[in-house]
């Protein structure tokens, strides 16, 4: 027996979706701006071992001398990168969806479990509501990221105006670095989200475009309870 259950709201739904192609324009549009200024380097004795970015992916990606129009979208999708965070936290809060999202103080422990059932060392998956441990953990500090950008950002883009920004960053170069850092960071989650979206499968990333998933219900369910016991 089957049962249709909703899992995701639609508002949750629309910050997911929309948010994955702005902080993708953010992150691309981000690049053309940092190809002007690229300094991060690991160099010792005046000898660079290592750039994050060399000059072979510049021209093949087409990221050389294109500053002004990287500042035109980064600048204007900045906006709409705030307004649809902003949105999806006052919706957390009055919904009272951030309980689901903010991890608790089993978090920590059930989140090695999950990484542990993720690498097929243990067998049995650790409880899970909406969200499992691990990703009520991923998925807050994906919001404190996004605050972290956007508070190191307008401190790069306008230091004497939010001098109180760039300050609170340890000044403009440590904004800059943080900035990067976290866009880092970014890239990163995107990489693992989409692989542990391929291991869930499909029933998981159609609940996340539908809003809804099915349920196994009656005997099916409890000899898998029983199965997953002994």
């Amino acid at each position: 027996m089957k049962q249709i259950k909703e899992k995701h709201s639609l508002a949750m739904r629309w910050c997911h979706w929309v948010n994955f192609p702005m902080l993708s324009i953010m992150i691309w549009s981000g690049m053309l701006i940092y190809w002007a200024n690229d300094e991060y380097s690991i160099t010792l004795f005046g000898h660079t071992f290592f750039k994050f970015f060399p000059d072979w992916f510049y021209r093949y990606f087409n990221i050389t001398h294109r500053l002004s129009e990287g500042m035109a979208f980064h600048f204007l999708f900045m906006w709409f990168f705030i307004l649809n965070g902003v949105f999806y936290i006052l919706y957390t809060l009055i919904s009272g969806e951030w309980r689901e999202l903010v991890p608790n103080r089993r978090s920590f422990k059930e989140a090695w479990l999950v990484l542990l059932h993720d690498l097929h060392i243990r067998k049995m998956a650790p409880p899970q509501k909406k969200y499992n441990a691990a990703q009520r953990i991923a998925y807050t500090m994906i919001i404190v990221m996004g605050i972290g950008s956007v508070i190191s950002g307008l401190a790069i883009y306008k230091p004497v105006q939010c001098y109180y920004l760039t300050w609170l960053c340890g000044g403009y170069h440590s904004a800059r670095i943080i900035h990067f850092v976290l866009t880092l960071g970014y890239v990163f989650f995107f990489v693992i989200h989409i692989v542990q979206v391929f291991l869930a499968g499909w029933k998981n990333f159609s609940s996340a475009i539908t809003g809804f998933e099915v349920l196994e219900t009656g005997p099916k369910i409890k000899k898998a309870d029983e199965a997953e016991k002994n």
